[in-house]
């Protein structure tokens, strides 16, 4: 018994070398989009955009939301949808900085209890998705409600207000909260070492073939002996765990949290995923797509301001970027697809 060929979503080529094999990738069309912008804005900013303040203000924002677009895209890739990442960012800002900034706790303390937010969270999100049969695009936004009310309310009730001041100390500061060279985020550091560690356990594991396979079918992938179920839980605290590590950063760089701090990253870590290839049906996409998509889109969103277009005109280049974003990642799908039909 031969062993199956690799699908085109989990190998995104088939053999070969050249440009043949790049664009039958899922992160082709990621690539030719984000060497575009980048030429774009190049040309019209000069060097300003590429010199480190330049990079340092893109990469900046690509790191924040890069952590929340990876598990946002394994979640998609297996056919779910985590939307209360936009209630768990503050959730778990808020939560370290009244620790460790209202009552004094140790920072560890305060940091532990913020991530123990967010895979609560996951763990509420995938209970209900198992337990209901409900869509999580519902299950959702149902918790992300949920989780803003507790937030908002809980807040008021311990400190008074919506918003609350922590100053880290220097070692905590230095390793999520500072900026290198005055201009680099630490977080930029994390983002590489987690996109690493989540392309290996995607490309290179078991683990990897079972996202695939889930988004592909997840009757099939159950009956083939996957554990669905566990799967499931492990990708929506993975999400959570991710969001609340983020909301931990930006209350450490900015020294204070409030209620209302993340709901564009609700749909600015969609756009990054779907940019960088993955489809919203499931079953195809890669780490590497994902990372170019939120290079591509921090590129943009912050590339407007070293140019001399109005500002105010951004969100109509970003739209303008996801609809073409779709179109090319989708045409390079159909090449990938096609080929594997013919190796067969």
């Amino acid at each position: 018994m031969t062993p199956a060929s690799p699908a085109p979503s989990r190998a995104g080529s088939g053999s070969g070398n050249g440009l043949g094999a790049l664009i039958r990738r899922p992160e082709a069309g990621s690539l030719f989009g984000l060497l575009a912008v980048f030429v774009l804005f190049t040309a019209v900013s000069g060097l300003v955009f590429v010199s480190p303040a330049g990079f340092a203000s893109w990469l900046n924002v690509a790191a924040e939301i890069g952590i929340v677009a990876i598990p946002i895209g394994l979640l998609m890739i297996a056919g779910e949808l985590d939307l209360s990442i936009g209630a768990v960012i503050p959730a778990a800002s808020l939560t370290f900085a009244i620790s460790v900034g209202h009552y004094g706790l140790p920072e560890i303390l305060g940091i532990a209890a913020a991530l123990g937010v967010g895979l609560l969270v996951g763990v509420v999100n995938a209970t209900l998705v198992l337990r209901t049969g409900l869509p999580s695009l519902i299950v959702t936004i149902g918790t992300m409600f949920a989780v803003m009310g507790l937030t908002l309310g809980l807040s008021v009730m311990l400190t008074g207000s919506t918003s609350t001041n922590v100053v880290p100390g220097a070692f905590w500061k230095a390793i999520m909260g500072d900026f290198v060279g005055g201009m680099f985020q630490v977080t930029i550091f994390w983002w590489i070492g987690f996109a690493a560690v989540m392309a290996y356990l995607l490309h290179a594991k078991p683990f990897g073939n079972w996202i695939y396979a889930m988004g592909g079918d997840k009757i099939s992938a159950r009956n083939a002996g996957i554990p669905t179920d566990r799967l499931t839980l492990q990708l929506f605290m993975l999400s959570g765990g991710a969001a609340a590590f983020v909301g931990i950063g930006q209350a450490m760089v900015y020294q204070s949290a409030q209620v209302q701090g993340g709901q564009a990253f609700i749909f600015n870590s969609i756009m990054c995923v779907v940019i960088g290839g993955v489809l919203l049906t499931g079953g195809f996409g890669s780490v590497v797509g994902i990372v170019l998509g939120t290079i591509t889109f921090s590129m943009v969103n912050q590339g407007i301001y070293f140019t001399g277009f109005d500002p105010n005109f951004g969100s109509v280049i970003i739209g303008a970027l996801l609809l073409l974003a779709v179109l090319m990642n989708d045409t390079f799908r159909q090449l990938a697809l096609s080929y594997s039909r013919k190796k067969d």
